[in-house]
């Protein structure tokens, strides 16, 4: 098993009992006791769990923790594979506006095969989803500014770049969404450079499985009504369908 799948599984198994001992997580992956004790150290730097004796605790109620791009892209894996398969009805030619996030990443994976598009992001790893492509046919842009957990670049330069662009759509994952508090990331200069992309671009569309919904993190970037489409698993509620529906979004709902 991968490092990202024990990972995975180390948060899902928190996030279902609250804690985790060591010894269990060793049965339950069946590798060795220092490999556990090694994504443990890894996850707590990240700041997604709470190292205690002989085991771990899942760190509750932070509205600032940015989990890493690492941890993120373990999770909901199949839901994002088929947002990002629904996300990618792109035409050649097209100017398409990504930022950082391991389900943007997901729709990277599908937009590689469409050719001549211009490509502009924030993210490293949807830069070198592109790259390692080699279409000669794709124009690859990539923000400066500074780095963050999630591999996406912040800050005044990035900014400074994306306020002299336009493009068709954007792609846009998020931390979380809700009816109250909209679209919001845990990092504050991650929403800005959100929101700079949202204003630069024709056409919004968030990208987010459904687990996302009624997340609230530190920085609110826009509200429901600011997108132009979601695209979801099924896993969403008809609660929060209705909600989408009613602020006037175009909302599509996928079959992991």
């Amino acid at each position: 098993m991968l490092a990202n799948q024990r990972h995975a599984f180390i948060m899902k198994y928190l996030n279902e009992n609250g804690a985790a001992r060591v010894v269990d997580l060793v049965t339950e992956l069946g590798v060795s006791d220092m490999t556990i004790r090694r994504d443990l150290d890894l996850l707590a730097r990240d700041g997604v769990l709470l190292k205690v004796h002989g085991g771990a605790t899942i760190a509750h109620d932070s509205s600032a923790l940015e989990p890493a791009f690492l941890v993120k892209s373990g999770l909901s894996k199949n839901a994002k594979d088929a947002i990002g398969a629904a996300a990618s009805l792109v035409y050649p030619g097209a100017s398409v506006a990504l930022n950082g996030g391991s389900t943007t990443h997901a729709v990277a994976s599908y937009l590689i095969s469409i050719p001549n598009i211009t490509v502009v992001t924030n993210s490293l790893k949807v830069a070198e989803k592109f790259w390692s492509a080699k279409d000669p046919t794709h124009n690859v842009i990539l923000v400066g500014g500074m780095r963050t957990p999630t591999e996406a670049l912040v800050g005044p330069v990035a900014l400074e770049s994306i306020r002299g662009l336009h493009v068709d759509v954007m792609f846009m994952g998020v931390h979380g969404m809700s009816d109250d508090a909209g679209f919001t990331s845990p990092n504050l200069q991650e929403a800005e450079t959100n929101r700079a992309f949202m204003r630069s671009s024709s056409e919004v569309v968030v990208v987010a499985d459904s687990s996302k919904w009624g997340q609230v993190a530190l920085a609110k970037f826009a509200t429901l009504n600011q997108a132009h489409k979601i695209i979801t698993d099924s896993g969403l509620s008809q609660e929060a369908s209705e909600i989408v529906a009613q602020s006037k979004v175009g909302l599509v709902k996928v079959t992991p």
